[in-house]
């Protein structure tokens, strides 16, 4: 049985450290260069749709386009809008920049009337029909629809799919499953979406790979390029992992650059063809390579693929930054190793988040501490620690960290009696940034009994607490802004 993908909220929440390293990994916002092929959009914008809706629907395109380069040799994004007169809104060549993009689908408005889908899966067919030059670059039409009848549009996307074109949908309203089912390409249960607009974003990270699986150009990439190693990836060429890869790797002969002194033999990998990446190893920092995958399989002819790229240079710097000793208005800052033949000098550069002024200290080579002073109270600041070379060459690594006020302890804290089931609760405290008492007390008598209390404001130095049982605890703590303070706790006799 085929499966119908349903997007059900989940709602998680996460707890992020004080204090993280600077490098993440990063998904949604980083730049793909991975791509090449066309993107024709249609988009609902018929009355079925409310204005909520279509907002949510042009901020869900944004996110989902948002990390794709743009351009010939990338990917190409038009909009068709789906109204009573389908509209072009912009065409395939139109932006380049995902500046310009993410600004034009801020601007477009809402056409409403009703939706003519017919017409508008006509337009499409217009728009993408290609010349054969160009018949090798993938494209998708990703269509976007709050329900659509039978009939309107099994043979305009026939003819789609006879051009090669791979067509997905999403459906935000009550869509007939069995018209889409037959109107998206395979894979169903990766082409094809039923989700509610308000819960839409959570299908950003599959709607984008399918994507990118239908688009991916058979090309080589380099990621993760170090002074000695590098990341090589490429899109899977071989039919179920049938046969292998041979690649060869090394500095680049024709580049000048690899001196009389250092080997210029490539190496040469064996790699299996279920395989889509691979790691470098051994190469020459500060130095041009090429490296030539060659597909091995009798079943079909394969072109082989080639790159080019250069490794960073062998640099010195802070490895790991932490800090310590924070204070309200200061915090020390620690990076190691220390490596002060390699480094002339090193620079601490922090402000506070988001757009305070960065302030610098300079420091001598063999150092590996310093104090900030004078900082914000409660502020989140941003440390960069830079390495110089005397190359003018230098590498950083920056950490977050914010200031924490000081949490003055309750100082004393004494029980009077004051009749039966009644005591007198007495206490000294105080210091900067006190917001108040937090007073608590439970019957000791009865073990499965509820505690009670209450917050008191930060003048208070007693209060009068009745109707306690033979034995309680009593016990009272300062409050500061982010945290409660160390308090005292005493039994009270009644």
């Amino acid at each position: 049985m085929e499966r119908l993908r349903i997007a059900l909220v989940l709602v998680s929440a996460c707890l992020l450290p004080t204090f993280a390293r600077s490098s993440v990994v990063c998904r949604s916002v980083c730049v793909l260069d991975c791509c090449e092929g066309e993107i024709l959009l249609l988009l609902d914008s018929s009355g079925h749709v409310n204005s909520h809706q279509f907002t949510k629907l042009l901020h869900f395109l944004s996110e989902l386009l948002r990390p794709f380069l743009l351009g010939r040799g990338q990917v190409r994004v038009g909009l068709v809008q789906v109204g009573i007169t389908p509209r072009l809104e912009f065409g395939l060549d139109t932006y380049n920049t995902q500046n310009a993009l993410q600004e034009a689908l801020r601007r477009t408005q809402q056409l409403r009337g009703v939706a003519n889908t017919e017409d508008a899966l006509r337009l499409a067919q217009r728009i993408l029909r290609i010349d054969s030059q160009a018949e090798a670059t993938p494209r998708i039409i990703l269509w976007f629809t709050d329900g659509v009848g039978p009939g309107e549009v099994d043979g305009p996307m026939a003819a789609l799919r006879r051009q090669g074109v791979s067509v997905l949908a999403v459906s935000t309203g009550a869509g007939n499953y069995h018209v889409l089912r037959n109107a998206v390409t395979p894979p169903i249960e990766k082409h094809l979406y039923f989700v509610d607009v308000d819960d839409i974003i959570i299908i950003t990270e599959d709607l984008r790979e399918a994507i990118i699986q239908l688009i991916r150009a058979e090309r080589l990439q380099v990621s993760d390029v170090r002074s000695r190693s590098a990341i090589l990836q490429w899109r899977p060429m071989l039919s179920g992992g049938l046969g292998s890869y041979e690649l060869h790797y090394g500095p680049d002969p024709s580049s000048g650059t690899t001196g009389s002194s250092v080997s210029i033999e490539s190496s040469k990998l064996f790699i299996p063809g279920d395989s889509s990446w691979t790691q470098l190893n051994n190469l020459q920092p500060d130095m041009t390579h090429t490296a030539r995958l060659i597909p091995q399989t009798n079943l079909h002819n394969i072109r082989t693929l080639n790159v080019t790229f250069r490794t960073l240079p062998d640099l010195f710097g802070p490895v790991t930054v932490m800090v310590s000793d924070l204070g309200p208005d200061h915090l020390r800052v620690r990076w190691h190793p220390v490596q002060p033949e390699q480094v002339q000098r090193y620079r601490v550069e922090y402000g506070a988040i988001p757009s305070g002024p960065v302030r610098t200290v300079t420091l001598p080579s063999n150092q590996s501490t310093a104090l900030l002073k004078r900082l914000q109270k409660h502020t989140e600041y941003l440390i960069t620690v830079t390495a110089l070379h005397s190359s003018g060459q230098q590498r950083a690594t920056s950490i977050k960290a914010c200031t924490r006020e000081v949490l003055h302890a309750l100082a004393d804290l004494q029980l009077i009696p004051a009749g039966r089931g009644s005591v007198h609760v007495d206490w000294r405290g105080g210091g900067e940034g006190l917001m108040g008492y937090w007073v608590s007390w439970k019957n000791e008598d009865w073990p499965s009994s509820s505690s009670s209390s209450l917050f008191l404001p930060p003048r208070s130095q007693s209060t009068l607490l009745s109707e306690l049982g033979h034995t309680s605890r009593v016990c009272v703590s300062p409050v500061y802004a982010t945290a409660r303070g160390e308090g005292l706790c005493c039994t009270a006799h009644t």
